[in-house]
């Protein structure tokens, strides 16, 4: 098979880049939610040096690239990486051949609970749960996973964004009014916290569920809840038309409705997507645009049974830089 043999579009599909190097590829391998373990990486790592240039490039979404890969290769180098999707636990359709599609971007979390002291929940954990719901799909989506407020993992650039929350749970026979949570709040979070007759009182409708309160309690009278909570914020995007950071969606959501509405958002493409779209690409957020917000919000919130805590927005505005006005 010569070079000019080559199914671009069947390439790409399989999650090869199309290289600038006449001749070459690049393989692209899933990680959701950033975690891999080291005998998967070196697997990897020998893919490099047998097949490609002996470099390895780490995306922007916690994935990585195998350059220089000669396109005659492609089948032998799928037949390797077999191992590290078994060890990553990604969904095929059959086996040796790699990946089925390439379409839906890799899921990212920043470390969360696992390591952080900030995080509010395992975000590898509910990354990869989110990856065996999503994958494998041609559709241009980016998810993303971070474990509190601060958002390591920029999940406001994203068309999904998920922000760990915790409800502080607040014990007034540990305190001894010391007031550090009322200070850590003003000076790293959003100032929710008073002093009122001696005790700590919290602005339930400013809290933002960071938990910085207690993770700076020097007597644990703040604690987290049992319950993991989450702030949905939907359609943030970089690009040419109009680059926007996503907006709040959902706040105290639970774990269900996350996972469901990052399912109901492909539904939401395969019925409204441009049938004449190039390459049958468009990206979610301009048919939002083009569909309207309550029709989106009519098919997220398909079979999402919401929790008591939960509260949704009614309607969504989007800002941003204009480049095609």
């Amino acid at each position: 098979m010569g070079e000019l043999d080559i199914n671009v579009g069947k390439l790409k599909k399989n999650a090869f880049r199309v290289s600038k190097v006449r001749g070459e590829t690049a393989a692209r391998i899933r990680i959701p939610g950033g975690v891999i373990d080291a005998k998967a990486m070196s697997r990897i790592v020998g893919i490099a040096e047998k097949y490609g240039n002996g470099s390895i490039d780490i995306t922007n979404r916690q994935g990585i690239e195998i350059p220089g890969i000669d396109l005659h290769d492609v089948d032998r180098v799928n037949a390797e990486v077999q191992a590290v999707i078994d060890a990553v636990g990604t969904n095929q359709t059959e086996r040796g051949k790699g990946y089925p599609s390439s379409g839906t971007r890799n899921v990212i979390a920043c470390p969360g609970a696992r390591l952080c002291p900030f995080g509010c929940y395992d975000t590898t954990e509910l990354a990869r749960k989110m990856e065996a719901q999503i994958f494998p799909n041609d559709r241009h989506v980016k998810i993303d996973f971070t474990g509190c407020s601060n958002d390591c993992a920029k999940v406001r650039m994203s068309d999904v964004g998920v922000i760990g929350m915790t409800e502080p749970q607040y014990n007034p026979d540990r305190c001894v009014t010391c007031e550090q949570c009322v200070n850590y709040c003003r000076r790293r979070s959003v100032g929710a916290l008073s002093v009122v007759n001696g005790k700590i009182v919290r602005d339930t409708k400013k809290c933002v569920g960071c938990g910085v309160c207690i993770t700076y309690c020097p007597t644990r009278a703040w604690t987290r809840s049992r319950e993991h909570y989450f702030r949905i914020v939907l359609l943030g995007r970089t690009g040419k038309k109009n680059p926007r950071l996503a907006q709040d969606f959902i706040k105290w959501a639970d774990e269900d409705t996350v996972l469901k509405i990052g399912k109901n958002v492909y539904a939401f493409i395969e019925e409204y997507i441009d049938p004449n779209a190039v390459e049958h690409k468009e990206h979610i957020g301009y048919i939002v645009d083009r569909v309207g917000f309550e029709e989106f919000k009519k098919w997220i919130l398909e079979g999402v049974e919401l929790g008591p805590k939960a509260e949704v927005s009614q309607t969504v505005y989007w800002g941003g830089k204009r480049y095609d006005e």
